[in-house]
């Protein structure tokens, strides 16, 4: 289908003009289809649903649909976008600009051009973008380049299928004209359209529509300068067909050529080209799909421009129609020779005379052409233009075209067509008759080679609008039944749904906003592989609509009665639907269209529709009616709600009305009847197939509980209603109301409280009840005996009735004695009137007014009941008046005085003409009169202005003391005189007296009144309401409702102002950002107010600057996000007019929208250029201060700065994207020494820094002396390490000569040492148990032993290994614990209070900003030291362990600030040590993600190297008091003495650990100690070391014969005593022979002995014994070089997904920073994972297993560990004599282990990028793997306990975060620490 390319703006020149909002500005297009997301959410109103929306950073241009692959192709200036067409989801882009061109130049693709004039960047608009499947291509034409065309592949927007012209040269060089380049029009704002064509007899490819507005010379699309060069007039015609055959000869390629003599081509003259400005709107075939052989059109909607300057010249909508070949590879036509042209008028009829002139967008129907049409206004108004629809039969158009050419040809109506002379390749000036010659049709349809051409019927097609719209801009139209559905879009972003009835009336409108102020193009369509889907495009944004939104209906009757074509009631389904979504929807009758009508809903009806409950009913028949297919053989039920169904039927097969019968549910199953109701409605519906497809209701009634209104009786016998009269044995039962016994109305004389009374009661149809016991009721517990007097009247005797009040009414009612819920039937209400003459009477006037109402009541000493004999009541006296209001009144009278005091009359009638203010009576008020205390009489006309005293006359005068004033009020002039129609302008009249009488009215033109009144003696202020047309009012002052005061007051209603844009369209959250709004007649506006919605805070007040400029303060914004503006001018909120004006919205709609937005975004950041916090000043220098911005989108300006240092501004200099200079003028004060440096943003404020000041003078004497003291010092050293270095360099040589002799020995120890351990290893391995063998230490444990180790743990005196025990087996039973294993420990009294603390505080520590301010204020404190950092972070560890993707989120914003403030100094020492919480956390997060690495992969040859090293040491003498060996790696604990040992082998009992007895290997020279100890390891050696017996909890028992044992000690009797201290004895010392028999029986009683660590021997240094270090070395070699490879290498089945995750994230940190230095990121991976994890895991393998760690192990380890880092590190190893052997030890082998370092960090680096997805799945299989193993709320009070020793510094810095803030986090945490502070302490001291 054919489109129209928009060049410039998104529609056109016209809508260009037609948008006042400023064009958004270009911002980087979307690299990912994240973006999307933003916009994926579907926005549904009414009949419509935007599905899907795709923004563009840049202006869109152009679509296009492929229905085959479900692709959309989208052009936008710049940009080509190719969406998948379900979701609008990204799925290639290319960028095409902006490029070097120049209007004047010739393409660059044309090898011959050159250019003299400058190329500049300039913007691509597309122009065509059309696909042609065929061929498997998409063309694609944009403004630069002379309107250059490419030829990208389908499927793949971003790659080129076909370079023209080619590339490289081909066999046959191709030359290129420029008719071949300049295809499209070349300016932004010049219309293109493009269609391609199917292939013409004789041609192997596709061909090109085009037609293009001339931009050449004398255009007003030229280059405004003095160059007459045109490239366009001879290149690039207005209508051409172009070959677009790119498998042929590409020499052909964009060319004219239908063969070689043949140019088709249209081509306006350059004389004519002025009357004939041609603007395309749309190119497209009809009939899209013909029949074979059948003749198919090409046709083109046109706009010929009006002239320039000429009032008189409108534009005309023209028709172009041209031939295309009959069926595939017919014969083509020339385009002149078919081309025909016609005009299109839309008029109004009915005397409107109305023409829309211009056409605006048009959409092809199968039968009718639909057209939107505008009356142009003018360039301003053109967005407000009004616009209008009409059709065009296309039946019409081909009867129009045959009689044109027939009246051309055959007989020739010089007024009914016209040859187009105007055209270069027109055949002649006008048409002739040709004789004999017989038109076939063809001819008529399509002309001739010799006939005339081309032609112009000269009588537009007229049709009349039949929808008229301002601003409408585009149209598309769907036939769905009997219904025409139209679609209209708007200049506004709206798109318009409106539903013609078969005349084309319409029955239906909707509409739904797509882009608020973004104009819809004026093309859109339907998706072609679901119809029920439209795209349309705005300037910005592409669009998925569906055409109707059924599901919103929920009832029959709404989706029926909405007139939706598309929607429909499925009536087996129940639900409203598109038809193809109802099942069986074909049928009749299973789904009712909206042409059917609301009548034929499914309906039904219950016989009986009254059942009486105590009555038993067979069963319900069931009237179905309305369009229901037949329900014979379905499965049906009757449903009665809570799962209650009977079995229905029907009796055989109907349609229309229907039968069916149902059970009535059980007796027992009647739902209850509601107190006081005799009756209940039960609801129950028709299932069908298990769904419920109609409902209808019937009542269930009681007679015993009503008033007999169902089918009851009254029985008058037993008084009750019944349901069968014959149970009534009465023969004279009423039959209606009237029959029945009642008592009649009577007045009764009100009684006095107290006193005894009879009461008679009169009685109608009562004769067959006289006799009955009655009582009189008067209310609760008021019951007297009722005596009767004859048939029709009772008497109710000695009735006492006491009140406490003035009067009280008493009702009066009959009942039956003893059934006091019997009562006789009261019509009227009887009631008793009790009074109390002492209550409510304070004065003698009230007291006897009361006579009036039968109260007997006499004045004396008060109010009192008047006695039988006492004399009928005397006088009052005087009337007192105590005050009169108002004061003053107009001298027409009708003021309404007011006057209070007491005794002002006992009634009316005392003052209703007494009342006279001097000689003019005043007339009382009946109704506003109160005995005795006020008076409001209506002032009469005075002759003239007096003032007199207010008397009242009651048989007594009484005088005011106030005055009352005649006075005459005066008008003098009214300001301001105008204001907009919309009303809210405040007026002020000025005048005289203007304050007097009791009414003043305001009234505009004569009847609408003026509000909000505020007079004064000289003055009235009040709000103008709203006028309907711009006109002069008159105003009328109206006092007391009299004539006007004379004044000719008059106000002018002018026209409203108008807002056209706002700027910026963007604020921070904080608000307070200078938004100028533009607009006209802000003169009239005195006040205005902005207003955001839903996320905005409290609305700004703003400020007029001049008739075209307001400026407005941004409101605060809750949240980031984009929302609707609103804007309050005068208190009036202000209305766009356009988008209420005429047919197009209704009012709801129109409130609804909004036409401006503000984007709101994160406050912006600033910092000092280092980051530091404290900057030193010296008074009297030059301060400038470099701040540093975070990057945001904000487009801050510099007047939009303040600086502040204390209350000095920092005058602003310099402002970049990122960096702000400003420097100081002024001296800054040194009264208070720190001033901080503040920087504000509107609302914003941040303190960055605090500025330092000290004195100058001093500073340069510490430098100095400082300097000099260096100087000296380094003199001092350099001598020093001369000196040295000589000595070190002989010393080293020597060295090198020992090392060289002494190689020998070592190659044949080392080769003796590993045979042996390999041998010793060998047998290890053999008896290692595999699945218990290896003692790893459970999860929970690993983890608490590596966040808390003792060095630095919160719980150093928690975490306890308690005592062990032996049990019968001699093994360990109690584990080491830990508080976070086990129960929270708190008293139950405290134990609610706490943990609702403790679970508030959780969710405070899941809340992202908490979070992070809560660890920033912790850092800040100068007394929080790293061991409290790193406990803090182990806790939030455990506290988080079950939200490991949240926990990982966290550590990576903190990671961000750590790495932000690491690049500000040295990024090289980052993560090198652990001093703040996040470097903790990476530790622990390290710990928690490789645990499974550890323990699959590196735990066995990490164990087997530790038996290693135990094995290895043990092989020689060890010394018990030191601990050195002859066998280490580490030079401290090296044994320097040559002590022959010899290995004894023993066999040992030992009832432990599973083993009865062994063998066990030990030397002469072990104490006894180490002997067991080392009889212990061999037999536990598969049992954990926490379950192992102590050494000194054991004794050693020697047989030396069967009958002769000792006890083995290492101190006894027989002790050897050397320099008066005692020997520790050994195995040579017992003589202990080879294979001797020992025991190991418990001991438990044994006490452990005190050693003495210091050594005796003489210390010696022979250089020989280090050689046992490299011998110990080589033997361990085989076991180290295996556990390296274990850490450095990546099992293909479980690669470490965390430290690809992090590492890729460490590089994105340093890419992002432009850190491209290679060294600075092996740094960071280094310290993040080798030197944080497994350095920590090396050194301490009690982490991992269950063992037990010596000192001397650990100091091997740590030998292992040194050179495990030097690996890791990137620095060559400057190594001497006097580096330390753990160094030199391992040197030779770093370089190899260096390799497979970077090895595995480029293995790393290979592998596939995880996303955030994945890794959060990985980390939440992690938490689920270990969660509730640790007790969370324990480390939660621990996290509170820092949280209250900081609680003021926390909210201080919650205060200061805007986000926390607005969050109220601050006050959340306050009921956090409200809820524990009183119990945390106090619970735990108790604990």
């Amino acid at each position: 289908m054919a489109r129209r390319a928009a060049g410039g703006a998104p529609l056109s020149a016209r809508a260009a003009a037609a948008s006042p909002l400023p064009r958004r500005p270009p911002f980087p297009a979307p690299s990912c289809p994240l973006l999307l997301l933003l916009f994926l959410g579907a926005a549904r109103i009414d009949a419509l649903e935007i599905q899907r929306r795709f923004p563009s950073p840049t202006p869109t241009n152009n679509f296009a649909l492929d229905g085959a692959a479900g692709t959309v192709y989208l052009a936008a200036v710049n940009r080509l976008y190719q969406l998948s067409g379900a979701n609008l989801s990204l799925e290639a882009e290319a960028a095409v600009g902006p490029v070097a061109d120049s209007p004047l130049c010739h393409a660059p693709q044309l090898p011959q051009a050159s250019c003299e004039h400058p190329r500049r960047l300039t913007d691509n608009y597309n122009k065509i973008l059309q696909l042609d499947p065929g061929q498997g291509l998409v063309v694609v034409c944009g403004s630069i380049y002379q309107g250059f065309c490419q030829l990208r592949r389908r499927g793949n927007i971003s790659a080129v299928a076909v370079h023209f012209p080619p590339a490289a040269p081909p066999a046959q060089p191709v030359t290129v004209f420029p008719s071949m380049l300049n295809v499209a029009a070349n300016h932004p704002n010049a219309s293109t359209v493009g269609l391609v064509l199917p292939p013409a007899a004789g041609t192997g490819g596709s061909r090109l529509l085009v037609g293009a507005t001339y931009t050449g010379y004398g255009s007003a699309f030229f280059p405004r300068n003095s160059s007459l060069e045109d490239h366009r007039f001879e290149n690039t015609p207005e209508i051409s067909i172009r070959s677009l055959d790119a498998r042929g000869d590409l020499a052909k390629l964009f060319t004219f050529d239908l063969n070689p003599s043949d140019d088709n081509i249209l081509k306006i003259k350059q004389s004519a080209k002025e009357q004939h400005k041609l603007g395309f709107v749309r190119a497209f075939l009809h009939p899209p799909d013909p029949q074979p052989g059948a003749q198919t059109y090409a046709y083109l909607a046109l706009n010929s421009e009006a002239r320039a300057g000429d009032k008189e010249s409108q534009a005309r909508s023209l028709l172009a129609r041209i031939c295309l070949p009959r069926g595939a590879g017919g014969d083509a036509k020339k385009l002149t020779e078919s081309y025909i042209q016609l005009g299109l008028q839309c008029a109004g009829g009915a005397g409107r005379g109305d023409l829309y002139s211009r056409l605006v967008s048009v959409f092809p129907a199968r039968e009718r052409l639909f057209a939107v049409f505008e009356r142009p206004q003018g360039a301003l108004a053109a967005r407000t233009a009004p616009a209008a629809l009409c059709a065009f039969r296309f039946a019409d158009v081909q009867a129009a075209i045959r009689a044109a050419r027939n009246a051309c040809f055959v007989d020739p109506a010089p007024d009914v067509v016209a040859v187009l002379d105007s055209v270069v390749q027109g055949t002649g000036p006008a048409c002739e008759r040709k004789l004999n010659i017989q038109l076939q049709p063809e001819q008529l349809d399509c002309g001739a080679a010799h006939l005339q051409h081309p032609l112009s019927i000269l009588q537009p097609l007229k049709a009349s609008p039949m929808f008229r719209a301002p601003g409408l801009s585009s149209v598309a139209v769907a036939s769905v039944g009997n219904y025409t559905v139209v679609f209209l879009g708007t200049v506004s972003g709206r798109l318009l749904k409106i539903n013609l009835n078969e005349s084309m009336q319409v029955v239906s409108r909707r509409v739904v906003t797509v882009a608020y102020g973004e104009p819809v193009h004026h093309i859109m369509q339907f998706d072609p592989a679901d119809p029920g889907y439209l795209y349309l495009m705005t300037s910005h944004q592409m669009a998925r609509v569906k055409v109707a939104a059924c599901a919103m209906h929920a009832t029959c009757r709404d989706c029926v009665g909405a007139a939706d074509a598309y929607c429909g009631w499925c009536a087996l389904e129940t639900r409203c639907t598109l038809q193809q979504d109802c099942a069986n929807s074909s049928q009749p009758h299973f789904w009712t269209s909206a042409s059917e009508g609301p009548g034929h809903c499914p309906t039904m009806t219950v016989l009986p529709a009254k059942i009486d409950v105590h009555q038993e009913y067979p069963g319900m028949i069931l009237q179905i009616s309305g369009s229901l297919p037949s329900l014979s053989g379905m499965e049906m039920a009757c449903d009665y709600g809570n799962n209650i169904h009977t079995v229905a039927r029907v009796p055989g097969p109907a349609y229309g009305h229907q039968i069916a019968y149902c059970n009535l549910l059980p007796r027992d199953q009647f739902p209850p009847f509601l107190p006081h109701q005799d009756h209940v409605t039960v609801e129950m519906f028709l299932r069908v197939n298990g769904q419920n497809i109609v409902r209808a209701s019937f009542t269930i009634y009681d007679c015993s509980l009503g008033q007999c209104f169902w089918p009851c009786f009254w029985c008058i016998q037993q008084h009750a209603c019944v349901s069968n009269q014959s149970r009534c044995e009465a023969s004279s039962n009423p039959m209606n109301p009237q029959d029945c016994p009642q008592i009649l109305p009577a007045a009764l004389a009100p009684v006095p409280t107290g006193s005894s009374q009879s009461v008679p009661v009169h009685l109608a149809n009562a004769a067959f009840f006289q006799g009955t016991a009655l009582e009189c009721s008067f209310g609760q517990e008021e019951i007297f005996e009722a005596v009767w007097v004859n048939e029709s009247a009772v008497r109710c005797n000695q009735v006492v009735l006491h009140t406490t009040q003035k009067s009280q009414v008493f009702p009066l009612s009959l009942q039956l004695k003893g059934q006091p819920a019997r009562f006789l039937d009261s019509p009227d209400p009887v009631t008793v009137e009790v009074y109390n003459c002492a209550m409510g009477s304070p004065d003698c006037s009230q007291c006897l007014g009361r006579e009036d109402l039968g109260h007997q009541c006499v004045w004396s000493d008060g109010c009192r009941l008047r006695g039988t004999l006492q004399p009928l009541p005397g006088t009052c006296p005087a009337p007192e008046i105590r005050a009169i209001e108002p004061l003053s009144g107009p001298l027409d009278g009708g003021t309404l005085l007011t006057i209070r005091g007491r005794n002002l009359g006992r009634r009316f009638s005392d003052v209703a003409h007494s009342v006279w203010i001097g000689s003019v009576a005043c007339e009382p008020l009946a109704d506003r009169y109160t005995v005795s205390e006020e008076i409001v009489c209506a002032t009469g006309p005075a002759p003239g202005a007096f003032s007199d005293v207010v008397t009242v006359n009651a048989s007594k005068e009484g005088r005011s003391r106030e005055r009352f004033s005649y006075v005459l009020p005066l008008v003098h002039a009214l300001e301001p005189t105008m204001g907009p129609k919309a009303g809210g302008t405040r007026i002020t009249i000025q005048g005289s007296d203007l304050h007097v009488g009791s009414e003043l009215q305001v009234l505009v033109n004569g009847t609408e009144p003026c509000t909000e009144l505020v007079r004064t003696d000289t003055s009235i202020a009040c709000t103008v309401p709203g006028g309907a047309l711009p006109a002069s009012v008159p105003v009328c002052v109206r006092f007391e409702r009299r004539g006007c005061v004379h004044g000719n007051l008059t106000f002018w209603y002018m026209r409203n102002p108008v807002i056209t844009a706002i700027r910026p369209r963007r604020s921070h959250v904080s608000g307070g950002r200078t938004i100028t709004v533009a607009g006209e007649r802000f003169h009239m506006v005195q006040n205005v107010s902005m207003a955001v919605h839903h996320i905005g805070r409290e609305p700004t007040l703003c400020k007029v600057l001049n008739s075209t400029l307001i400026t407005c303060p941004s409101p605060g914004a809750l949240s980031n996000a984009s929302a609707p503006v609103d804007f309050f001018l005068n208190g009036r909120a202000y209305a766009d007019e356009a988008a209420v004006a005429e047919e197009l919205l209704d009012p709801e709609e129109a409130q609804r929208g909004s036409r401006f937005r503000l984007d709101y975004l994160p406050d912006p950041q600033f910092s000092t250029a280092k980051r530091e916090k404290w900057i030193k000043h010296h008074p009297g220098e030059p301060l400038t201060l470099v701040i540093h911005k975070e990057q945001d989108s904000l487009g801050l300006e510099s007047h939009e700065y303040r600086v502040k240092i204390g209350q000095v501004s920092c005058d602003i200099q310099i402002v970049s994207e990122r960096v702000i200079h400003c420097s100081v003028n002024e001296s800054l004060g040194t009264a208070e020494g720190q001033l901080p440096i503040t920087i504000q943003v509107g609302n914003f404020n941040q303190t960055i820094a605090t500025l330092q000041l000290g004195g100058s003078e001093t500073a340069i004497i510490v430098s100095i002396v400082i300097c000099s003291i260096l100087l000296l010092l380094s003199v001092v050293a350099l001598f020093v390490f001369c000196t040295k270095s000589r000595r070190a360099e002989r010393y080293w040589q020597k060295t090198l000569l020992q090392m060289e002799e002494m190689e020998s020995q070592i190659r044949e120890e080392i080769r003796k040492g590993f045979a042996e351990l390999q041998t010793d290893m060998t047998d290890l391995t053999k008896e290692l148990n595999r699945s218990q063998g290896i003692p790893f230490l459970e999860y929970k444990h690993f983890v608490t032993r590596t966040f808390f180790p003792k060095c630095s743990s919160l719980y150093e005196e928690r975490y306890v290994l308690p005592s062990q025990t032996l049990n019968s087996q001699g093994s360990s039973t109690v584990p080491e614990t830990h508080p976070l294993l086990g129960e929270w420990k708190i008293p139950e009294s405290c134990r609610p209070n706490m943990e609702e603390g403790i679970s508030l505080f959780s969710s405070l520590l899941n809340n992202k900003h908490f979070l992070i301010v809560f660890v920033h204020a912790l850092e800040q404190q100068k007394d929080f030291a790293v061991r409290d950092r790193c406990s803090l972070a182990s806790l939030l560890t455990i506290a988080l362990h079950g939200k490991l993707e949240y926990y990982t989120g966290i550590m990576k914003e903190l990671l961000v600030d750590l790495i932000d403030a690491s690049a500000a100094k040295n990024p090289k020492l980052m993560l090198r040590r652990t001093e703040s919480v996040v470097e903790k956390m990476l530790t622990n997060w390290m710990s928690i993600c490789m645990y499974s690495c550890l323990r699959e992969t590196v735990g066995e040859p990490f164990f087997l190297l530790l038996c290693a090293i135990k094995q290895q040491i043990n092989k020689g003498s060890i010394d018990a008091i030191t601990g050195k060996a002859r066998y280490t790696l580490n030079e401290e604990w090296l044994l320097r003495e040559n002590i022959e040992a010899k290995p004894r082998n023993l066999n040992v009992s030992f009832q432990g650990c599973g083993m009865d007895s062994l063998s066990v290997r030990a030397m002469d020279t072990d104490t006894l100690t180490q002997v067991k100890e080392k009889i212990l390891e061999a037999f536990c050696k598969n049992v954990p070391y926490s379950q192992w017996p102590r050494a000194e909890d054991v004794d050693l028992e020697w047989f030396a014969s069967s009958t002769q044992s000792y006890v083995l000690r290492d101190l006894d009797d027989t002790s050897v005593v050397e320099d008066g201290r005692k020997k520790l004895n050994t195995l040579a010392h017992y003589k202990i022979p080879e294979g001797a028999s020992l025991v190991l029986p418990t001991d438990e009683l044994t006490e452990p002995k005190k050693s003495h660590r210091q050594s005796h021997r003489k210390k010696v240094l022979p250089e020989i014994y280090l050689t046992r270090l490299l011998s110990t070395k080589g033997t361990l070699q085989k076991f180290l070089d295996d556990l390296f490879k274990a850490i450095l290498s990546i099992r293909e089945d479980k690669p470490p997904l965390a430290v690809k995750y992090f590492f890729d994230f460490l590089e994105e940190q340093a890419e992002k920073r432009g850190i491209s230095d290679p060294d600075t990121l092996h740094i960071w991976k280094t310290n993040s994972l080798p030197l944080r994890f497994w350095v920590n895991i090396l050194k301490n393998p009690q982490f991992v297993f269950d063992i037990d760690k010596t000192d001397h192990i650990d100091a091997c380890l740590s030998v292992i560990a040194q050179a495990f880092i030097d690996a890791c590190s990137i620095s060559d190893l400057q190594l001497g004599k006097d580096s330390p052997t753990n160094k030199l030890l391992y040197a030779k082998e770093i370089p190899e282990y260096r390799k497979i370092v970077q090895r595995y960090y480029k293995q790393i680096h290979d592998m596939t990028p995880l996303s955030e997805q994945e890794m959060n799945a990985h980390l939440a299989e992690e938490s689920r793997k270990y969660q509730n193993e640790f007790n969370t709320n324990v480390a939660m009070a621990e996290i509170y306990k820092y949280a209250k020793r900081y609680r003021t510094q926390i909210v201080a810095a919650l205060e200061a975060n805007p986000t926390a803030r607005r969050t109220q986090l601050q006050h959340k945490f306050e009921q956090v620490v409200a809820l524990m502070e009183d119990n945390i302490y106090e619970c735990y001291s108790e604990a």
